[in-house]
């Protein structure tokens, strides 16, 4: 059975939902990390996309991972060991009101990382980022790639190895 996958045009909420989302989780970790990046095919304006926020918390590195993980857990936030690698450490939701706040907003769907300053990962997002933010029409191009894959893939494994050579060959262009 195919699994649906849904890319959407951009939207201006992605944006500003992300600098809530940052607001409220800096206030939370805030003095534990260097920095909050906004990554992902949402943070290119323009750009087709899944509606789901990517996020990347940078922190100095891992000697104070534990005291991210226990701030990130107060507002619901849990570590998901095996999503993780060394460099990028993967973050799932209780619920969908996560992170709380006193609004009991339901926040978008996101992926949240934490990410040494150093990490090859934290490197590509904002590599790959920072060029289509640049290139207009790599943007696009890349939009019509996903659309298409969306289209054709049988599920979500199969539409993210679709982009992979596109990805690839970006950050050969960079390096």
């Amino acid at each position: 059975m195919k699994q649906r996958i849904t890319i959407e045009k951009y939207n201006v909420k992605w944006e500003s939902e992300f600098c809530k989302l940052q607001t409220l989780i800096n206030n939370v970790v805030a003095g534990s990390i260097l920095s909050i990046e906004h990554v992902g095919s949402t943070s290119v304006k323009g750009l087709a996309s899944k509606p789901i926020l990517d996020i990347d918390i940078v922190i100095e590195d891992y000697e104070n991972f534990p005291e991210v993980v226990k701030k990130l857990d107060t507002v619901g936030y849990y570590h998901q060991v095996e999503w993780s690698y060394e460099g990028r450490e993967a973050f799932g939701r209780k619920d969908a009101f996560v992170p709380w706040s006193e609004e009991n907003v339901v926040w978008m769907e996101q992926h949240l990382y934490v990410c040494d300053k150093n990490s090859e990962e934290l490197r590509r997002h904002v590599a790959f980022r920072d060029y289509l933010r640049a290139h207009d029409d790599v943007a696009v191009e890349y939009g019509r790639l996903k659309e298409k894959l969306a289209r054709e893939s049988k599920n979500r494994a199969s539409y993210s190895a679709g982009k992979t050579a596109f990805i690839t060959n970006i950050l050969g262009e960079i390096n």
